[in-house]
């Protein structure tokens, strides 16, 4: 419900019949009167319309995101593949490190053979299974013999390499 404000312009006149008193005559209304209803009511309509977002801002933000997401996904996958790498080439030295004691201890020689899942077990940090660590990346050990360098079967096969430097 709208209050609705006029203003009158008022002209105080004396007369001879009514002496001492002053007299209230409404002439026009005044032009502003009308402009302040009107922007009252503008005021209402402008703060109901504003509510929202539109589409093209919408759109706007949407394409942000989607830039941002083009821009750091192949940055993830290439360091997940790192972090794969480094540590697969880890537990290449942890092997090589149990061979090489391994031989110390039991007196081999380079070109013994060594059986990898049973001979290194007690020299090297075995996971939850009570197994070598696989490689993360889905590759499996071998180490042939005594003075060779275990090697993944990924290889060089994928980037990063996963062989010891």
């Amino acid at each position: 419900m709208a209050i609705r404000l006029l203003f009158f312009r008022t002209v105080a006149v004396a007369t001879g019949n009514l002496v001492g008193e002053n007299v209230i005559i409404v002439t026009r209304l005044l032009i502003c009167s009308r402009r302040i209803y009107e922007s009252m009511q503008m005021k209402t309509t402008k703060n109901l319309r504003k509510a929202g977002f539109t589409l093209v801002e919408i759109m706007i933000v949407v394409a942000i995101i989607g830039l941002l997401a083009a821009i750091a996904i192949p940055n993830f996958v290439k360091a997940r593949a790192t972090s794969q790498a480094n540590a697969c080439i880890n537990n290449l030295r942890q092997i090589d490190a149990a061979a090489n004691e391994w031989a110390l201890e039991k007196g081999k020689k380079n070109s013994d053979t060594i059986v990898l899942g049973t001979d290194l077990t007690p020299y090297i940090k075995l996971n939850a299974n009570k197994n070598i660590p696989p490689c993360p990346a889905g590759g499996s050990y071998t180490l042939a013999s005594v003075g060779d360098n275990p090697t993944c079967s990924l290889g060089s096969s994928v980037t990063p390499a996963h062989v010891l430097p």
